[in-house]
C-alpha cells in the first residue's frame, strides 16, 4: 500500500506543477493580447563605455570608481582598463610615473611643484624613520597628532609645555605625536637629523617617514598617518589632527567629547567647515590648481589647521583613502574621503582657523570656550595655556 500512495502523491505534484505553468503562460498570453504589461527590451546597452574627462585627477577617480564597481568591471576585459590601474603594481611603487608627462595636456608648462606631485601621485608607502610602537600601549582617550616639520623644534617644545602635554588631563589619557617627513637637501634644508634623533630619544613622540616634506605632500602625511593609527594606535577613542602653529584648548576638547552620545561619537568629525568652495585658478595663490588637474567643486571639508574626529571614523577613512587618488591639498582630500563614506564634516564654532578679533586676543576668557585658534607663536601658546590653567581664572 505504501508504494501506490507515493505514486499518487507524485502524480498529484506533477499535475499541480503543470497547472501552475499553464496559468503563468495563459496570463502572459492574455496580457500580450490586451497590450498591457509588455516586456520592454532595451534598444542599447545599459552600461556604456566610460568617457574619460580631461582633468587628470577627475580621470583617476573615475578609473578607481570603475575598477571598484563589480558590475562595471565584470562587463569589461582587462584590456579595457586604463593604464593607470596597472601602475599600482609597479615593483617599486615610488618610482616616478613618467607616463603622466603625456597624460596631462599642459604638463611641461606647469610649476615644478605640480610636476613633482604628478610624477609621484601614485606613491602611498614610504619607509618609517622614527617610530613610537608602544606609545599607545594604554589606549588613549585623545590622540593629539600635530603636523610639523623637522626644523620646527621651538613649536614642538612649546606644544609639549602647553596644550600638547601628554599624560592624564581632566581624568582622561592624552597621547601626543608629531608627524614629520624628511627635510631634503634639494629643498635647501640643513641636515638636522642628529638633533632630531636627540629630540626623539628625549621625548619619544616623533613619527617620521622618509618622503619629501612639502606642501603638496601633506596628503601623503595624511594617508601615512591613517595607516599608522591602525597599526600603532587603533584603539584611540578620538583624534585631534592639526598644525604646529595653532593653539588648542585641550580642556575644552575633553569637556566636549565627554558630553557626546554614542551615535554622535561614532561618526564625529568637527572643525571649521568650508562649503561651496572650488579650486583657485589664480597662479599667484598658494592653493592654485590648474584645470588640467581638477575640475568641479570641492566637497565640504574642514580647514587643515585642525579638526577632531573619532577613532572609529579614522579606521573607515583609512579604508576608503585607498579608493581616492591623492590630491595636492590635504584638507580637501580628507573631505573627499568623507564624501566617499557618505559623511560630511560638522561645523563647530569653537574652531577659529581665521583667528578671533584683535581686541579679544589678549583676553584670557576669549579662549575658554574655543577649541582652536590660528595662528599663535610658541611664546603665545605658553602664555595662553598658563591663563587657562590658572585656578584664579574667572570668566563668568
Amino acid at each position: 500500500m505504501a508504494m501506490p500512495r507515493k505514486r499518487m502523491k507524485l502524480a498529484v505534484t506533477v499535475v499541480m506543477v503543470n497547472l501552475f505553468v499553464f496559468i503563468l503562460i495563459f496570463r502572459h498570453s492574455s496580457q500580450k493580447k490586451n497590450g498591457r504589461h509588455k516586456v520592454l527590451i532595451p534598444t542599447s546597452p545599459f552600461w556604456t563605455k566610460m568617457a574619460p574627462v580631461a582633468a587628470y585627477w577627475n580621470r583617476q577617480q573615475q578609473i578607481v570608481d570603475f575598477h571598484n564597481n563589480p558590475v562595471l568591471a565584470f562587463n569589461y576585459s582587462t584590456s579595457d582598463l586604463p593604464e593607470w590601474l596597472a601602475e599600482t603594481g609597479l615593483s617599486n611603487p615610488c618610482e616616478p610615473n613618467v607616463k603622466v608627462t603625456t597624460q596631462v595636456k599642459d604638463y611641461n608648462s606647469l610649476p615644478d611643484r605640480f610636476k613633482d606631485f604628478l610624477l609621484y601621485m601614485h606613491c602611498r608607502s614610504y619607509p618609517i624613520v622614527l617610530d613610537q610602537p608602544d606609545i599607545c600601549k594604554e589606549p588613549p582617550f585623545l590622540l593629539l597628532a600635530i603636523k610639523s616639520q623637522v626644523s620646527h623644534f621651538d613649536r614642538r617644545q612649546a606644544i609639549r609645555q602647553s596644550w600638547g602635554q601628554a599624560g592624564v588631563i581632566a581624568n582622561q589619557t592624552v597621547v601626543t605625536v608629531f608627524l614629520l617627513g624628511s627635510a631634503t637637501t634639494w629643498d635647501y634644508h640643513p641636515d638636522l637629523s642628529e638633533s632630531l634623533h636627540d629630540e626623539s630619544a628625549r621625548h619619544q613622540d616623533l613619527i617620521q617617514w622618509d618622503y619629501r616634506d612639502s606642501f603638496f605632500n601633506l596628503t601623503v602625511k595624511e594617508v601615512l598617518f591613517l595607516d599608522w593609527i591602525q597599526s600603532r594606535c587603533p584603539d584611540a577613542h578620538f583624534i585631534f589632527k592639526g598644525d604646529d602653529d595653532v593653539f588648542v584648548n585641550t580642556y575644552h576638547i575633553l569637556d566636549f567629547l565627554k558630553g557626546l552620545s554614542e551615535p554622535k561619537a561614532r561618526d564625529l568629525f568637527v572643525g571649521d567647515v568650508i562649503t561651496d568652495a572650488g579650486p583657485h585658478r589664480d597662479k599667484k595663490v598658494k592653493y592654485f590648481i590648474p584645470e588640467s588637474l581638477y575640475v568641479g567643486k570641492y566637497p565640504p571639508y574642514a580647514g587643515g589647521g585642525g579638526y577632531l574626529y573619532s577613532g572609529n571614523l579614522a579606521a573607515r577613512l583609512q579604508g576608503v583613502s585607498h579608493r581616492v587618488p591623492l590630491y595636492p591639498i590635504d584638507d580637501v582630500y580628507t573631505g573627499m574621503c568623507l564624501k566617499k563614506l557618505g559623511l560630511g564634516p560638522e561645523k563647530h564654532k569653537g574652531f577659529r582657523t581665521f583667528d578671533i578679533e584683535e581686541k579679544y586676543r589678549t583676553n584670557p576668557c576669549a579662549y575658554k570656550s574655543l577649541i582652536l585658534v590660528h595662528s599663535r607663536t610658541p611664546q603665545q601658546m605658553i602664555k595662553i595655556w598658563s591663563w587657562l590653567s590658572s585656578p584664579d581664572l574667572n570668566c563668568q
